[in-house]
């Protein structure tokens, strides 16, 4: 499988030590792809048919603070005209224009999102377009059968002449499942040059956009190999692919897992049939064993928009409208440990065809969201639901069950090693018992029923005493769950912490022009459910605001690292803080940190926490003059075809660039230097490599004949930090013609 982040290829289910999306976000792709810290993000949610606007703000004031690590969004593409939800799911054209909003809306949403740690997958409709006929798409695009002018011809999609109208009736013949029309959608030939072309531009461009990754819907309509070569053009995105398998097809789920992630959707009817039906004392080895995927590979859902609706391989599945039995349902799914699990966020609806509310989640500039009313259901923010994200995050290091207990039928109980500690209660009476939890001894907030800030509990709390043991009172169709990441005495009072001087608020030097990176390493030790971050007196370090301050990565604990760009010549104050998934911060307690960057090269700050006097500069050379090229500028494509040998030394020149370079998990490699075409120094436009023949990254780039070019090997995180190699600036002089290979090692 395809990971953007090699280390994390097989850890366990989805430790997924966090943060993004490819893209945030993208060699091999993880999931998440945001920065190794210790408490990883494992849960993401689908916020269906939501705005734009309202999906930035919702990461700031909700996802963001609860720890989710990413969003899927509706097809962003311009689509057909209609009311239906199902228009979405049918291409007009590529541009970034739908009923949720314009691409400016888009990319801000993005940019927001990520800045809270919250990474966005794109719904990905790269199997077909429009439905066969004619018309005008929202943006104002027209088509005609199989004609979208300055995209596709009728040379351009399946013809399969089978059927009368060429849709698909038999789902035992497979040629006939992926060259036929799905419903009389037109069926692209994903198997052409120029389709796949036109699809990896699609997605190139949302990634451009800083989007992490992709649902690839129908792809159980499109072979193996024709999606492993687009997102090979698209520099292998994290993926999870839609592919309905319910068994007794000739077409599998695990056919596509060379690729990337699958949904696994036999896990929602199962679930469903559970909950509803059977006995819940029947799961104690629900996963793998029930003939699901293998938990790596498998993203998992009690309910998706499809499903929920009658669609798409659904079932006996359990939705919203069952009220209490969603809410358990759901609680299992977080706490079990298998799959990546996506929470679904709906609206209400009365027909399978309904399409969205024509009212805004956040109305009228409000911060309140319009949820739980007769328009959007958001059960994201259901206590049990919302609260359960911070279970499985804090839960993740172990991914195995103990202490398994059941009354034979619906009443059942587990243990996430000595982190947690889940009582299910799916009958008419009440149950108290004393139960094994496997925690250590305290207090701990029963987070179904309370929230846990600041080392206190909203609601209902339980004592488990020094064997572990705890008697709990779980009320009828209601569940406990507890976690050591909400135990009571767990976090540092907020009286203790130490603010920053008031003297730090204004910078004392005027910034010149440009900026340079600096190079932050503390030594930390954290607590489980700590994260090591740097705050200081610049936009930059987050003006002081611990909410903006920016992230370090763990990757070689305890020392915790990241590279910032500052403004060159700038007095700059900061400290580290340490923050816990319930948001409560400690400060050092030593006055603040101080320096004045560098007027160009770099600067490396080496420190241990608490500690004055533990640094250090070094220098790298980039030049302090470089003109920043805006964040949304374009990266020449991986796949840039190289300039014929005969082009005149005015032209361009075709070079193969090719790094052996060993990465941690959360990182991939680029290349910046001095021309426009390597992103003129500034790293936010530094070219992606792919990883295709890790640890090998490579590209194939234009750049201008006879002309002296300088140039560094760097590696980035999902969170921006950058590591630059070591040593001077690398150099050479493009011939006039030809085209040149270099093959180098990280430095």
């Amino acid at each position: 499988m395809q990971r953007l982040n090699r280390a994390m290829a097989q850890l366990t289910m989805l430790v997924l030590v966090v943060l993004l999306g490819s893209l945030t976000f993208f060699g091999s792709t993880t999931k998440p792809t945001q920065a190794q810290v210790s408490t990883p993000r494992t849960v993401f949610v689908h916020l269906f048919e939501w705005k734009w606007t309202d999906i930035a703000k919702e990461c700031e004031n909700w996802l963001g603070p609860k720890g989710f690590s990413a969003v899927q969004v509706s097809p962003p593409q311009e689509h057909v005209q209609g009311s239906q939800w199902w228009t979405r799911y049918q291409p007009v054209s590529y541009q970034i224009q739908s009923r949720s909003g314009t691409r400016a809306e888009f990319a801000d949403m993005v940019s927001r999102c990520k800045a809270v740690g919250v990474d966005i997958y794109v719904d990905a409709v790269i199997n077909h377009m429009t439905g066969v006929g004619s018309g005008t798409g929202v943006a104002g695009s027209s088509y005609t059968n199989y004609n979208y002018p300055g995209i596709y011809q009728n040379q351009d999609f399946h013809h399969c002449g089978r059927n009368g109208t060429d849709d698909i009736s038999n789902y035992q013949d497979r040629w006939e499942v992926q060259n036929c029309e799905l419903v009389n959608l037109a069926d692209l030939a994903t198997e052409s040059i120029h389709v796949r072309s036109k699809l990896a531009a699609y997605l190139n461009d949302l990634r451009s956009l800083g989007v992490a990754g992709f649902r690839i819907d129908a792809a159980k309509h499109m072979p193996v190999a024709d999606i492993a070569d687009i997102m090979s053009r698209a520099s292998n995105p994290y993926i999870y692919q839609e592919v309905i398998d319910q068994g007794g097809e000739p077409i599998t789920s695990a056919e596509y897992t060379p690729n990337g992630d699958v949904i696994e959707f036999k896990y929602s009817t199962n679930i469903g049939r559970m909950f509803k039906t059977d006995k819940l004392a029947n799961m104690s080895n629900f996963g793998t064993a029930w003939g699901f995927l293998p938990s790596d590979s498998a993203v998992v859902f009690t309910d998706n928009h499809d499903n929920q609706r009658g669609h798409g391989g659904a079932g006996n599945v359990v939705t919203f409208k069952d009220g209490s039995l969603y809410n358990l349902a759901n609680v299992f799914a977080l706490a079990w440990p298998y799959g990546y699990p996506q929470v679904m966020s709906s609206y209400n609806f009365s027909n399978g065809d309904q399409g969205p509310p024509s009212s805004n989640v956040y109305a009228n500039g409000s911060n309140t969201p319009d949820c739980g009313g007769n328009n959007w259901v958001c059960e994201h923010r259901w206590r049990g639901i919302a609260n359960m994200v911070s279970f499985r995050n804090y839960t993740s290091s172990a991914f195995s069950t103990s202490n398994w207990w059941s009354n034979g039928n619906n009443q059942i109980s587990f243990s996430r090693g000595s982190l947690g500690f889940v009582a299910i209660n799916r009958e008419g009476n009440n149950l108290t018992r004393t139960f094994a939890t496997g925690l250590p001894a305290g207090t701990y907030c029963d987070v179904m029923h309370g929230d846990f800030s600041n080392g206190a509990c909203s609601g209902p709390t339980v004592t488990v005493d020094n064997a572990g043991n705890a008697t709990i009172t779980v009320n009828a169709m209601e569940a406990v769950a507890l976690h050591g990441g909400a135990k009571l005495g767990g976090v540092v009072p907020t009286a203790t912490v130490i603010n920053p001087t008031a003297t730090s608020v204004v910078p004392t030097a005027t910034p010149i022009a440009g900026s340079v990176p600096v190079n932050f390493n503390v030594n930390a030790t954290t607590n489980l459910g700590q994260n090591v971050y740097v705050v200081g007196n610049i936009a930059a370090l987050g003006s002081w605001n611990t909410a903006n301050a920016i992230l370090l990565s763990s990757a070689n604990y305890p020392i915790w690292s990241g590279t910032i760009n500052l403004p060159a010549n700038t007095a700059i104050e900061y400290k580290y803080i340490k923050k816990d998934s319930a948001g409560a911060v400690t400060w050092e307690s030593i006055a603040n940190r101080s320096f004045t960057t560098p007027g160009s090269g770099s600067a490396t700050r080496n420190e241990t926490w608490n500690v004055t006097g533990s640094n250090s500069s070094t220098a790298t050379p980039v030049p302090a003059t470089a003109t920043p090229i805006p964040a949304t500028a374009t990266p020449i494509p991986a796949t840039a075809t190289p300039i014929p040998a005969t082009a005149t030394p005015s032209g361009s020149i075709g070079i193969n660039f090719n790094v052996n370079a060993t990465t941690v998990w959360g990182q991939n490699v680029y290349m910046v230097g001095n021309v426009a075409g390597l992103g003129s120094w500034n790293t936010a436009n530094a070219v992606l490599l792919s990883s295709a023949s890790y640890p090998v990254w490579s590209s194939t780039l234009n750049l201008p004949a006879n002309t002296a070019i300088e140039f560094k090997y760097i590696k980035k995180d999902g969170s921006g930090n950058v590591t630059w190699e070591s040593g001077t600036n690398r150099s050479f002089t493009t011939p006039s013609s030809g085209i040149l290979t270099r093959n180098d090692s990280w430095q």
